[in-house]
């Protein structure tokens, strides 16, 4: 028996009575029940009531050669039936996480050369929090411990994760968090900067708030400083072109280990493999997840710095981390048929040359003069759209007009998934979108903001 021999009301029935969702306030689903989406294809996704919808969230920031790729269904289907799983502890491995390890390291930055596989983004932030922390002690340093964080960065959701990032809702529950992290400003000049402040003052002014965090606690305290290139599910938080420079300066000054976040931005999302090379970062670790398999299985890494592995692999002995499915062999070999499919499609190339542009330009053309817009940001194919109450003040609506969710909910009516964080709605799209689909997004998108202005402004 599949969905199929169910209506919509008896799924959602057996979803209230049984399914614990993640991210969700459990007692308003079951109040208002929850949209099932059935099947997807291309851009498109697909309720069980047939209302047809354009993602542009790409899944969770992930399904970046968008839906019904045969070509990843098969590689997953032709490693079930060769090698369904096996570990790789016990001094063993498996082909394909051999395979796309040489491939992740032939894309990564030059000095990055080894990786380390997980589920998720969260398990992966975990497993770079302790190769951090190793590796200072193996250096005969082990009270670096310390790390630098900033407020409203996303890292993942178990209890490590939430400690290290920045996200106060999620810190405010489950009890104590880990010691050893602390957090500064994020470099998000909408709210951030001060009157009249240049992009280019902010983002020195943002950086230096790290500066300032390591003399307080003392340099020989600290193992590294970690953060998201473009901070996503913080609202696609943009930072000044000078800040990333900065903090690599005043990472290699007090001698501390640099730990991206390319979870979301990970595999062409900023019109490069990586937002190390879009923003010229020299990290130390870098952990991915998400579009590494085009969410068609789940699977993450730590790729990690030259600097780092040669003391891990030359002075370490063994390392007592691990996951079961850490290089599970379906998941690798999907990632691999994925990256292949991302590099004979020249998605990454159409992203910085093309659709990125264009995504920036129609966005601006559509939304900047809008009453309720305070401000639109685009970086490759992502975006943020602010909304305000009074554009020359960017004061906000009141809470309880959940101005985010009212557009949200008009959008999704209008066939257009959109994010609602905060008081901005986000995009993170597929890369397969073209122009055609770029405009018919923005067409939704102005099309809900005038309709949800009615109910705001009234």
């Amino acid at each position: 028996m599949t969905y199929k021999n169910y209506s919509t009301a008896q799924m959602q029935a057996l979803d209230n009575a049984h399914y614990l969702h993640p991210d969700t306030d459990h007692k308003e689903i079951r109040e208002k029940n929850a949209r099932i989406i059935t099947r997807a294809d291309g851009p498109y996704i697909y309720d069980s009531d047939g209302h047809e919808m354009l993602d542009g969230m790409a899944g969770l920031w992930c399904v970046n050669l968008g839906y019904g790729r045969e070509e990843l269904a098969k590689a997953a289907y032709d490693q079930m039936l060769e090698l369904p799983y096996y570990n790789s502890f016990f001094m063993c491995t498996t082909p394909s996480p051999i395979l796309l390890a040489a491939k992740i390291a032939e894309l990564a930055p030059d000095h990055m050369n080894e990786v380390f596989y997980g589920s998720s983004g969260s398990d992966a932030n975990d497993t770079a929090i302790r190769m951090v922390r190793q590796y200072w002690a193996l250096e005969g340093k082990p009270e670096k411990s310390i790390i630098i964080s900033r407020h409203d960065a996303y890292h993942g959701s178990t209890i490590a994760a939430v400690s290290m990032g920045g996200m106060s809702g999620m810190q405010a529950q489950g009890g104590a968090l880990l010691e050893g992290f602390r957090h500064v400003m994020c470099p998000y000049a909408f709210e951030n900067a001060w009157l009249d402040e240049s992009d280019e003052a902010f983002g020195l002014r943002a950086a230096a708030a790290i500066e300032e965090e390591i003399l307080k606690v003392g340099p020989e305290n600290v193992a590294a400083f970690v953060g998201e290139p473009i901070q996503g599910a913080g609202g696609v938080k943009i930072p000044p072109a000078n800040y990333w420079g900065e903090v690599q300066r005043i990472c290699q000054k007090y001698d501390i280990l640099l730990m991206l976040d390319e979870v979301i931005t990970g595999f062409g999302r900023t019109g490069c493999w990586f937002a190390a090379e879009s923003m010229n970062i020299k990290p130390d670790t870098m952990t991915v997840a998400k579009a590494i398999t085009s969410g068609y299985q789940p699977l993450s890494a730590v790729i990690v710095g030259d600097r780092v592995a040669s003391t891990l692999v030359d002075k370490g002995g063994e390392f007592y981390h691990g996951y079961t499915y850490s290089g599970h062999p379906v998941a690798c070999a999907v990632a691999l048929k994925n990256l292949e499919l991302i590099e004979q499609e020249g998605l990454v190339e159409r992203v910085r040359g093309d659709t990125g542009p264009y995504f920036a330009e129609q966005l601006h053309a559509a939304l900047d003069d809008h009453p309720i817009v305070g401000e639109v940001r685009t970086f490759g194919l992502m975006g943020a759209i602010e909304i305000v109450k009074d554009r020359d003040t960017r004061e906000r609506f009141a809470d309880d007009q959940n101005a985010a969710l009212t557009i949200r909910e008009i959008s999704t009516r209008n066939g257009l998934i959109m994010r609602a964080v905060g008081s901005s709605m986000i995009l993170s799209p597929p890369l397969i979108w073209t122009r055609e689909t770029i405009d018919l997004a923005v067409e939704r998108i102005v099309s809900s903001f005038d309709e949800a202005t009615k109910t705001l402004l009234a």
